[in-house]
């Protein structure tokens, strides 16, 4: 098989997995059933709750509005007490500048002094709550108006301490009464279109306007009384006030109602109207007829008898005043309470509303969306659970067995349930296509298993001829072609194997003893191609377990031989191992190549996390299956990663229970450049087909740090008493059976004996006399198993004591040693008939030409 075919670890760049498209949030498709139930129920609600909303803060703004009115209506009410206070104390003042300012008529106007205080600091009181929020002008006449209060003091001083007349007093008067009398104008403002309020609002402003003309009568005809005549001005001031009052009365039955003009009339009414409106029409009759004021002819108190009876009518118009004030307060209270109700009930409403529609949606919603959950999850559970387990166990089984397909649990007649019977049939149909993939599956396999032991057969019988032409062969370019025949031959076995592994088989071959890491290593390496650029540093002495040799072996190679195609040829790939705290050995392989792009490595790893399927993809990246494969047979983690500057490394932990302790410090293997000045000399493992030449062991790659073994110092490893060499390459059987005493490194001045030799010597004679047990019928001798043992057989308890046992050496390593002692003999014979080393190298001057 080629090199794209084997080292395809990494492989072309695979397809990504399909995944399932973005839910898009505004395609209505996209929506799921219980938001698009939602959103069918939620448009009328929203409307419903908005129309409720907008109701809800229509009422509470109307409740704020007349909750703004009555506290301008409040104000109204203290402004009216005001005035009616005010306007008595200012026709008391008239009445008493009128009389030269008489002691007697001084004590009434300051009694009126106190009533006048008190009315005044409840306008202050009220006037505290207007704000701007009850309109920029109601604040502005409101600050005005408080503003005035001080200048009733002011004015009093005016008329108790100066000669001021008696209209000038009045006029100071009206007209800080004329500017509370503005602010009634100002409660029917933002009290919105109730007409009957705002009709009560120019009703009561009407009111306060005949009460103030009705009260300038009383005072000016009071002065005029106590002096029978009016003074300049004053007259036409009487007949002005009395138009006024008349025109204002009009204008309250105007606006007001038919009960509110017949509680007028009730109230403004009786003796004291009567005799007021007879001593108006008296008055007028003298003056025009230029008499002197004389009301009552028969008495001489006119002023007091005038100020009574015209007192009456102002009492009658406050009176009035004041049931309109509260008429209009209950009025905005009421308003106020009817707005705030409807708000509330508006509110009360709408959250039933919502609460009910919320309701019945998530009922119909759980009626929907639960069988469709239960569809979801079930089929979920097919694809996830239940499906791969029925495939793999007819893959594992290969055949179709009649499987009962449970049905999914919705049991309704609707659309869902009709679904739901629709996806069982596709479980059945699933179930059916995966035994017929299982049975074509196993087919597969069989054809793989066949085609692989048929071609297996014929590679080991390629192998052996290999073989044997190797040993005879003395022509060196032919043998050099023979060895890549040799390796090629390898590689075609390896591949081979790949086939078996794919199809699910043991490996063919396998060890029934463990063996060193190091061995697994230089036997991965030799399967190879261009062994010579992997440099080896292995100092772990453990040992592989027999029943994964092969298969550790054959990962190896793969991942070696994908290091290799993937990097520069001039370029190293390093192989090292170390031990795993918690147990294992982690090998990294290292390469300074082309790397992965990131999408390709994660989708590697996830393969070599788990055992792959066999599909279609397997003939571009049959390595990577082969190495999911066997690492997953027994348990191993192989890993790729990027290196820091470029490349790939690749990581395989072995896991504890594969590991054995080996008997001995296992050497670093390593492929080291040799130094310039030793260019000349002959290696004896030195390929001539191969320009780096085989993997050899460096003098400085062996362990330097071993574990500390309880031993003599200089003493090496013991068994049976006797030294082990370091290296099992480096032992002579023949030589540790026939070594001296005198030869040991511990040897005395009194041991200078042999007994090894002796004890040889001794074995030999045994077996020249072999023992038997008896004859057979046919009259051969029967072989007692293991008494005849001599130095350098196995180790056993018959073997003589004090003989070195021989340590175990692989046929490979057997190959190896002759073939490199061949080699390197005919490449010294060479070179010495080329004259290229000495006593011939250059500059080293021939004895014998020197005779």
């Amino acid at each position: 098989m080629t090199q794209q075919q084997t080292a395809d670890v990494r492989g072309p760049r695979p397809r990504l997995a399909h995944h399932p498209r973005k839910r898009r949030r505004f395609l209505l498709r996209d929506w799921r059933v219980r938001t698009r139930l939602v959103a069918l129920i939620l448009i009328p609600t929203v409307v419903g709750v908005l129309v409720g909303a907008q109701q809800v803060i229509t009422s509470w703004t109307a409740a704020s509005r007349y909750q703004l009115v009555l506290d301008k209506a409040e104000l109204s009410d203290a402004v009216i007490e005001f005035t009616h206070q005010l306007s008595r104390e200012r026709d008391l003042s008239v009445y008493y500048v009128a009389s030269s300012r008489a002691p007697a008529r001084e004590e009434p106007m300051r009694a009126q002094f106190a009533p006048v205080d008190a009315a005044a600091a409840a306008v202050r009181v009220r006037a505290a709550v207007i704000t701007t929020a009850h309109g920029e002008s109601a604040w502005t006449l409101t600050q005005q108006l408080l503003s005035r209060l001080p200048e009733i003091a002011a004015t009093r001083d005016t008329v108790l301490t100066s000669q001021l007349l008696a209209l000038p007093a009045l006029t100071k008067y009206s007209q800080i009464i004329n500017a509370f009398q503005q602010f009634h104008d100002q409660v029917g403002q933002g009290g919105g279109d109730h007409e009957e309020l705002a009709g009560d609002v120019r009703a009561l402003s009407a009111l306060a306007k005949a009460h103030d003309a009705a009260s300038q009568q009383r005072g000016l005809l009071a002065a005029a009384a106590t002096t029978s005549r009016f003074q300049s001005g004053e007259f036409e001031r009487f007949m002005a006030a009395r138009a006024q009052q008349e025109s204002e009365v009009a204008v309250f039955r105007s606006a007001a109602t038919l009960d509110e003009v017949q509680t007028y009339d009730d109230t403004v009414s009786g003796t004291l109207v009567d005799r007021a409106e007879a001593f108006r029409l008296r008055t007028l009759a003298q003056v025009t007829g230029g008499r002197g004021i004389d009301l009552d002819p028969e008495r001489d108190d006119d002023a007091d008898r005038w100020f009574e009876a015209i007192s009456g009518t102002v009492d009658g118009i406050w009176t009035v005043q004041r049931r309109f004030g509260e008429s209009i307060n209950i009025q905005s209270r009421a308003l106020e309470d009817a707005a705030r109700r409807d708000a509330l009930l508006a509110a009360t409403n709408s959250l039933l509303l919502l609460l009910a529609v919320l309701i019945v949606t998530a009922i119909m919603a759980q009626s929907l969306v639960r069988p469709l959950r239960r569809l979801r999850t079930e089929a979920l559970r097919i694809a996830e659970v239940r499906l791969p387990e029925t495939v793999r166990a007819l893959r594992d089984s290969g055949d179709d067995p009649a499987l009962a397909i449970a049905p999914i649990g919705v049991d309704s007649r609707d659309e869902v349930g009709e679904v739901a019977r629709a996806f069982d049939e596709v479980h059945r149909e699933a179930v059916r296509l995966a035994g017929e993939e299982a049975r074509l599956r196993a087919n597969v396999n069989a054809m793989f298993v066949s085609l692989s032991r048929r071609s297996q057969t014929l590679v080991q019988r390629q192998i052996k001829l290999i073989d044997g032409l190797e040993r005879g062969e003395q022509d060196e370019r032919r043998l050099a072609s023979l060895f890549t025949l040799d390796h090629l031959a390898t590689r075609m076995r390896r591949n081979n194997e790949n086939l078996l592994v794919l199809a699910g088989q043991e490996p063919p071959r396998r060890w029934n003893k463990p063996v060193s890491l190091a061995d697994v290593v230089r036997a991965g390496l030799s399967e190879v191609e261009h062994y010579q650029r992997v440099t080896v540093q292995i100092t772990d002495r453990s040992a592989i377990s027999g029943q994964a040799v092969n298969d550790i072996i054959h990962l190896l190679a793969e991942l070696v031989e994908n290091a290799l195609s993937f990097s520069p040829h001039t370029t190293p790939v390093l192989v090292s191992a170390g031990v795993v705290e918690g147990g294992g050995i982690l090998l990294t392989i290292n390469d300074t190549g082309i790397g992965m792009v990131p999408d390709e490595l994660v989708e590697a790893n996830q393969r070599l996390a788990r055992a792959p399927v066999v599909d279609v993809s397997v003939s571009r990246r049959m390595g990577l299956f082969v190495v999911a494969r066997l690492a997953h047979r027994h348990g191993i983690r192989v890993q790729l990663r990027e290196n820091s500057s470029r490349g790939l490394t690749a990581t395989v932990f072995l896991p504890a229970a594969l590991l054995h302790l080996a008997p001995y410090p296992t050497p670093a293997v390593s492929v080291p450049v040799r130094p310039a000045a030793m260019a000349h000399w002959p290696s004896f493992a030195t390929d001539p087909s191969y320009p780096g030449g085989l993997p050899y062991l460096s003098d400085s790659s062996f362990i330097t740090d071993p574990p500390p073994l309880d031993l003599p110092r200089g003493a090496a490893p013991a068994v049976n008493g006797h030294a082990v060499p370091a290296a099992a390459d480096d032992y002579l059987p023949i030589f540790a059976a026939v070594e001296s005493a005198w030869f040991s490194r511990n040897r005395t001045e009194a041991d200078w004996g042999s007994p090894q030799t002796d004890a040889g010597w001794s074995a030999a004679e045994a077996a020249a006399k072999p023992a038997n047990d008896g004859s057979t019928p046919s009259g051969l001798p029967k072989r007692v198993p293991k008494a005849n043992l001599i130095p350098g057989a196995a180790a056993t308890e018959s073997v003589p004591k004090g003989v070195a046992p021989i340590p175990r050496i692989s046929p490979e390593q057997v190959r190896e040693r002759l073939a490199g002692y061949q080699q390197g003999f005919r490449t010294a014979r060479d070179n010495i008939s080329t004259r290229s080393i000495p006593p011939f190298a250059p500059g080293i001057p021939n004895i014998e030409e020197d005779r």
